[in-house]
């Protein structure tokens, strides 16, 4: 990545770096198969993802956590 990108980000305000990364993310996340992860990884989100099925109230809707995030950077 060229500096000149990284330096002109880096004069942004922090709600728009966050912004910017929230895009980046869903960018990515967009196309799951080119992400890979290792096996440690995998199990660990299988034991997550088990977990949450055993007692779904435990968690929250990724919209509530992102409000929550969002409100904890003001």
């Amino acid at each position: 990545m060229k500096k000149s990108i990284i330096a002109e980000v880096l004069q942004y305000g922090i709600p728009e770096r966050i912004l910017l990364v929230e895009d980046i993310w869903d960018s990515i996340a967009s196309v799951p198969d080119a992400v890979s992860i290792s096996d440690s990884q995998r199990k660990e989100l299988d034991r997550r993802l088990q977990a949450y099925h055993s007692d779904p109230a435990t968690g929250d809707p990724w919209d509530i956590v992102k409000k929550r995030i969002k409100a904890s950077t003001k």
